[in-house]
């Protein structure tokens, strides 16, 4: 059997809308199994490559390979393989979890009436729906709900499931129960996490791309762009009015209120003096210097200069 380095390959694609909006420029990832995190603000392009991956959007160009499979023009094939889980999705407010877990399990292909109840029990259970199986959906809190979406991708074994904002409006409780889940998730299956919340890339993820514009600015491993990055990163407490002179003499990654006062990180290569201490640096920083174009792909950021 032949051995596949990553189990999705995305290779130069593109996709502009008639409006003229490019949400894609030129987009090139590979994709191993595991947990990935594609981290990037509203309106960089990732709900359209998610849409593109779950077969729901063409590109303008370029080709994506799951394993053996073209993504483009083998989409029924794929489909079969693919647990999606988007942004919004409608629930059935009147009807149990069980019940609905049970409709889409029909629709999935699982028409064994035996085997089909020993599959939704077992995804009810893993997700943690057990216990309110009977309930109807439109008593389920936020965190409830994206569980029973994740039960739902998660029907036929997918090799490759793509998650989209899953954490946004979820309190700290579910969000945590939720993060957990996703975790199982990636030891037999590509697992993309398309999200603008840095913390639920650096808690999950073992591979990540950092996307703006429709273009990856930067691939890494979050740890080693941690790694890279210590050093360079200065914090200083400073009185709110003195901000805008910061700005104008450092390089201002960001800043956060603190107890009535503004700390500051900057990035510099160099001890900037003037108060400036090394900072604990994290994924944030890895961020915000990548978005600030002080850390990154230089030949994306030179593109988007003469794009």
């Amino acid at each position: 059997m032949e051995n596949h380095k990553f189990g999705l390959s995305i290779r130069n694609v593109s996709k502009t809308y008639a409006n003229g909006v490019r949400a894609l420029n030129n987009v090139t990832l590979d994709i191993p199994n595991g947990m990935y995190g594609l981290l990037g603000p509203n309106g960089a392009g990732k709900s359209t490559l998610m849409r593109i991956l779950a077969t729901l959007q063409d590109p303008d160009n370029g080709s994506i390979q799951l394993d053996n499979l073209d993504v483009l023009h083998q989409k029924n094939e794929v489909r079969k393989t693919l647990g999606y889980l988007p942004q919004e999705f409608g629930v059935y407010p009147k009807v149990s979890a069980e019940n609905l877990l049970y409709h889409f399990a029909i629709l999935k292909g699982i028409t064994n009436r035996g085997e089909r109840k020993v599959i939704v029990e077992a995804l009810l259970r893993q997700t943690n729906l057990w216990d309110v199986r009977r309930q109807k959906l439109g008593g389920y809190s936020g965190g409830m709900r994206q569980r029973f979406g994740v039960a739902v991708a998660l029907l036929g074994n997918p090799k490759l499931m793509i998650v989209d904002e899953p954490t946004a409006g979820l309190d700290p409780a579910e969000r945590v129960r939720f993060l957990n889940l996703l975790s199982e998730l990636g030891e037999n299956s590509a697992v993309i996490l398309s999200t603008h919340i840095v913390e639920d890339v650096s808690e999950l993820c073992t591979k990540m791309a950092i996307i703006r514009k429709g273009q990856i600015l930067l691939e890494a491993e979050p740890l080693r762009a941690v790694n890279e990055l210590k050093g360079k990163i200065w914090r200083r407490m400073i009185e709110k009015n003195a901000l805008t002179n910061i700005e104008q003499r450092y390089a201002v990654i960001t800043t956060k209120l603190l107890a009535g006062q503004t700390v500051v990180h900057i990035y510099s290569e160099q001890d900037p003096g003037n108060g400036f201490e090394h900072a604990e640096t994290d994924l944030e920083d890895v961020y915000f210097c990548t978005m600030a174009g002080h850390y990154g792909n230089a030949s994306a950021k030179q593109q988007e200069v003469t794009s």
